[in-house]
């Protein structure tokens, strides 16, 4: 018992579990780290840029000094690149901490801007990323959970859930943890059609995996859409998921509001320095994606073979029917091979599969079949 008092709303409050470490699993399987594969947190299997690398390696005899607060060289080669504004762009923590900004803005005032005298509400998706109930509890906020069609969102039926109350509304674009896909065309009617009271949070994480991508940056750079916000990461397809670093864009008014609720310096030196040289190292990506796309049709081939009923995949893992999935997580951790067992997302009967290399896919699908028996 704590001698001081804590948040109520914290009683029962579910704490994030991310996938194991590759340590981790080594020390309690008694095994080396070099024969342990993880397919479990969707990293890139390339490992980070090499540009990247050097930038590291340039950058670390300096970290003895605080970074730039503002990601200037950062934000500037941001600007460029997607031919928008600096002050429509605001970098963070990870998109995770982009998240938790919007909290703080939006969810403790009413309409009027005056506290709120009911609960603020938040539409997501049945299926969607852990982070957007645990950050609307946080905030004391009512969760709208929205039943998913065909285990993606049913984009009409988020739109019936919008009340008086609702604040924000969370989309990813591919879903994380399904990899189901809303085409431009519909997700173009959805933003048009959300009610300007109504922020609009559009996750992009996995959008460089994407052939027919929606481009939602002409919008904003007009300022049209100043309820619609933009999440992008560079934990994915450019490797660097261990410094941490997700930008936002939007209008510069909300950007503007979200930089008032950002912690000085959140963005490391080290981070700022790997992004900024990653986003120039074009064979890097693609290098990630020609990877991706074939690792995406190896499952896919693989799960028909095997008559496992997969959802077909726009990111960078699968997900694959397996019957119980947390047995078939722990069995196949004990052949080495991490993967992602899905019953805290309501699938129990699922695993995700990162998408690795050609060799760790192929070990990967052994022990798969070794584990069911095929």
């Amino acid at each position: 018992m704590l001698p001081f008092p804590i948040n109520p709303g914290l009683e029962g409050f579910p704490v994030y579990q991310p996938g194991r470490p590759i340590e981790e699993v080594a020390r309690e399987l008694g095994l080396p780290s070099k024969d342990i594969i993880k397919l479990a947190s969707n990293e890139n299997p390339l490992g980070p840029s090499p540009a990247a690398l050097a930038a590291l390696r340039k950058g670390i005899d300096n970290i003895n000094l605080y970074p730039d607060g503002n990601a200037f060289y950062l934000r500037q080669r941001l600007s460029q690149k997607l031919k928008i504004e600096p002050d429509h762009l605001i970098l963070g923590n990870g998109s995770n901490e982009i998240i938790e900004f919007v909290g703080h803005a939006l969810l403790s005032v009413d309409p009027k801007g005056s506290p709120p005298i009911e609960p603020p509400e938040v539409i997501v998706s049945q299926y969607c990323f852990a982070v957007y109930p645990l950050v609307a509890r946080l905030f004391n906020a009512t969760l709208i959970t929205v039943p998913a069609l065909n285990y993606g969102h049913n984009l009409q039926a988020m739109l019936e859930a919008v009340t008086p109350r609702t604040r924000i509304i969370f989309i990813a674009n591919p879903n994380n943890p399904t990899g189901t896909f809303v085409s431009p065309a519909e997700l173009f009617s959805f933003v048009n059609e959300v009610p300007e009271h109504v922020l609009l949070v559009c996750d992009e994480a996995y959008i460089e995996f994407l052939v027919d991508a929606p481009d939602f940056l002409p919008l904003l750079r007009a300022g049209r859409k100043p309820n619609l916000l933009l999440m992008r990461t560079f934990s994915k397809i450019y490797g660097l998921a261990g410094l941490r670093v997700g930008y936002g864009i939007g209008t510069r008014e909300l950007i503007g509001a979200l930089e008032k609720v950002r912690q000085p310096f959140n963005l490391n030196s080290l981070a700022q320095a790997a992004a900024l040289a990653a986003l120039d190292d074009v064979e890097h990506v693609c290098k990630t994606s020609a990877n991706n796309s074939l690792g995406l049709t190896f499952f896919s081939e693989a799960c028909r073979a095997l008559d496992l009923h997969f959802l077909p995949s726009a990111a960078n893992f699968i997900l694959v029917r397996v019957g119980d999935g947390q047995k078939v997580f722990e069995q196949m951790q004990q052949r080495g091979i991490i993967v992602r067992p899905m019953g805290g997302y309501q699938l129990p009967e699922w695993i995700r599969i990162s998408i690795g290399t050609p060799t760790q896919n192929e070990r990967c699908l052994d022990v798969l079949k070794t584990t069911l028996g095929r």
